[in-house]
């Protein structure tokens, strides 16, 4: 069984953040979302050997300033609990690549909420946004529905 551990990072470059749209797998929980870069650890991977490895295996580029922001914990009726490792990214060297699992896309950091995206990615986006400390964001959904957002322990709206 993969890892349910993850990381998933926005590579940020004049207010826009890298963005992939995920549209290339068939069986992706992903699907047809827009979503930043990242995925499954390997095994006796750190956090940070994750993402610069997915970022690398995604867009091409490696990572020379990155922050790791926050830990969100996703729950659904649907598939296993996922602790995701959240990160931030201005800087790196590369040229980008294709990506297997989608199409990659510089979008404006303000045009990010029209895009089909997950209701959850929309809080901490947001968090991201306001420079929030590091935080700890527990997402519950019933299928694509989120039905409680806890922000450090706290319920939020």
């Amino acid at each position: 069984m993969r890892s349910n551990l993850t990381t998933l990072c926005y590579i940020e470059k004049d207010d826009q953040y890298l963005m992939l749209h995920r549209v290339s797998k068939e069986n992706d929980i992903n699907k047809d979302k827009w979503i930043g870069v990242g995925g499954h650890f390997e095994p006796d991977e750190s956090p940070e050997e994750c993402l610069l490895r997915e970022v690398r295996e995604e867009t091409g580029f490696t990572l020379t300033s990155y922050r790791f922001r926050g830990i969100v914990t996703f729950i659904s009726d649907k598939w296993q609990t996922e602790y995701m490792c959240l990160y931030t990214a201005d800087g790196f060297e590369g040229e980008m690549t294709e990506c297997e699992e989608g199409v990659l896309t510089w979008v404006p950091k303000s045009e990010i909420e029209n895009l089909t995206i997950w209701e959850g990615d929309k809080i901490f986006l947001k968090l991201l946004a306001e420079e929030a400390p590091f935080f700890s964001l527990k997402l519950r959904y019933e299928g694509e529905k989120l039905v409680e957002a806890v922000l450090n322990g706290e319920s939020i709206e």
